[in-house]
């Protein structure tokens, strides 16, 4: 059974200066708009949206070689994270708390990828942050966007 889903709102909103996808929490400005509106199950959609573009953001720069002790650190350092999200979202915010005070990957369970080898853990959260709002942004021009022109 899932939890309720709560508003992925990181206080960082581009929706209203104008983008149709928030730099933020990487919603769609209809969604930011509607959220206080939608179901259970309409929440979940957006949620696994989210979770799945970020999952596969973090995977092409970080792989987890010990889940196991990638979980024991975000508890020993008090990081909060969502046990039901893919591990590679715990990934996320590890280097969203502290992606400059790491020196050494492995301590956390994680192996940068070929691409991401010598390149530093605070360039490397930027480039998953890119690569999740890029993401975002497609399926938003591709799905989403022609619909709403249509309507």
């Amino acid at each position: 059974m899932y939890k309720k889903v709560r508003t992925p709102c990181i206080g960082v909103c581009s929706t209203g200066i104008g983008d149709d996808v928030c730099r933020g929490c990487k919603r769609f400005a209809h969604e930011v708009i509607d959220w206080n509106a939608y179901t259970e199950e309409q929440r979940r959609i957006i949620a696994d949206r989210r979770e799945g573009y970020l999952a596969n953001a973090v995977r092409s720069q970080l792989e987890i070689v010990d889940q196991a002790l990638l979980e024991a650190q975000l508890r020993h350092q008090q990081i909060r994270f969502d046990e039901q999200q893919s591990p590679y979202c715990w990934v996320f915010e590890l280097l969203r708390a502290g992606a400059s005070q790491i020196r050494e990957p492995a301590e956390y369970g994680l192996q940068p990828t070929p691409q991401a080898r010598g390149v530093s853990l605070v360039e490397l959260r930027r480039r998953i942050d890119e690569d999740f709002y890029g993401l975002s942004v497609a399926y938003y021009l591709r799905f989403v966007a022609p619909g709403l022109q249509r309507a």
